[in-house]
């Protein structure tokens, strides 16, 4: 099981990331955009996810991946139950995440582990 604490290790040493608060969820951005939260109970992680994979990912293991909010379908977004990931597949899924919103030239040249 993954923790808060554990999220904010790996999201707050990728490059240009910032955390911020929103209405007690932990969000971790690039600019404006948000690549990874925690609910405010600690339970779900929200992460950037490409649209068009979701329904395969959520399919194939429906008790760890869940489908965002009604509200959020139009966002490359998906949902994770903390306590049914473990700490390789959390830095997995923050770090695509935020490849999906920092500039190519920023993660072509990080070095993913320093995050180990």
């Amino acid at each position: 099981m993954v923790t808060l604490e554990d999220v904010r290790r790996i999201a707050m040493r990728l490059p240009r990331t910032t955390e911020g608060i929103v209405r007690g969820s932990v969000r971790w951005r690039i600019g404006g955009i948000v690549y990874a939260a925690v609910t405010a109970d600690e339970t779900l992680l929200g992460f950037g996810f490409p649209k068009e994979e979701r329904e395969g990912l959520v399919g194939g293991e429906p008790t760890k991946f869940v489908m965002p909010r009604t509200s959020d379908l139009r966002f490359n977004w998906v949902t994770a139950r903390m306590d049914a990931l473990d700490e390789d597949e959390m830095l997995e899924l923050v770090v695509d995440g935020w490849r999906m919103v920092v500039p190519k030239k920023v993660w072509s040249t990080f070095d993913e582990r320093t995050l180990r």
